[in-house]
């Protein structure tokens, strides 16, 4: 049987975990939604954040997408809504927050940079898991919704300009001192190659997509955790949904309106 697992972010962010659940799971089946229309999370209230992911598990079980698991594929509702959510849907949720505990299992300096949206970096979650696991290391938060915007632009249109990066991460001024960088945002992966030309090799780039992929698979390997009769579940090609299509633009992807207003 095709397990059907969906992948949630603000925008195309996500799409950096999809790609190491594909490579996991190369049987299920796949659905992308992205709330293109709140663009980016960063700048959204907790309360916006809440109220648009109970509206993605109500239409859910309206369409009857038949989702065995979903994945909040955006560190920034994730750290805001995941908990809430679970409290909306027995279909397993899993989320993806900043993978400060590796970053730190990897840092020699102890001083590491956290790069992150600015919800995200504010976030009293984010501030937890720095307090659990960074107590004998240093943690440099910083922020930007540029990147999102170039990773968005890299994404769809295809062409970076790297210097445009490089301007926005002179601005950000990380510490010369940090050996790691937590991509705290699925977004940034998508700039890896960009990220990495600027820091060099000396600073390593983490973030969560093979840890998430990892989790999945471990989650359906559970008899309990899949719905439907193979009849039903056969694999079928990966869907884009969006809540605002018409500002997509796609030459190669059929982008279904999905309403995530109440």
């Amino acid at each position: 049987m095709s397990p059907h697992v969906l992948v949630f972010d603000s925008g195309i962010g996500g799409t950096s975990i999809l790609q190491h659940l594909e490579s996991k799971l190369p049987h299920a089946q796949f659905s992308y939604v992205m709330d293109n229309a709140l663009l980016p999370y960063g700048l959204q209230s907790e309360a916006v954040i809440k109220s648009r992911l109970a509206a993605l598990v109500t239409r859910i079980k309206e369409l009857d997408l038949q989702v065995d698991l979903i994945v909040i594929a955006c560190n920034t509702a994730s750290t805001a809504a995941l908990n809430a959510t679970r409290q909306l849907t027995n279909i397993p949720i899993v989320g993806v927050v900043p993978a400060i505990k590796p970053g730190v299992l990897l840092s020699s300096s102890k001083h590491i940079a956290l790069l992150a949206t600015p919800a995200t970096s504010s976030n009293a979650y984010t501030y937890g898991l720095i307090e659990e696991f960074a107590q004998n290391c240093k943690v440099d938060s910083h922020h930007s919704t540029v990147l999102v915007s170039l990773a968005e632009a890299a994404y769809w249109q295809q062409e970076l300009d790297n210097n445009v990066v490089f301007a926005e991460l002179q601005t950000l001024n990380i510490d010369q001192s940090v050996d790691v960088i937590v991509l705290g945002c699925t977004h940034f992966p998508i700039l890896k190659a960009a990220l990495a030309s600027f820091y060099g090799s000396n600073v390593k780039l983490v973030d969560s997509g093979e840890a998430i992929a990892r989790r999945v698979l471990s989650i359906l390997a559970h008899p309990n955790n899949t719905q439907g009769s193979s009849e039903e579940r056969i694999k079928k090609p990966l869907q884009f949904y969006a809540t605002a299509p018409d500002k997509v633009r796609s030459d190669d992807r059929v982008i279904l309106q999905l309403n995530l207003s109440y």
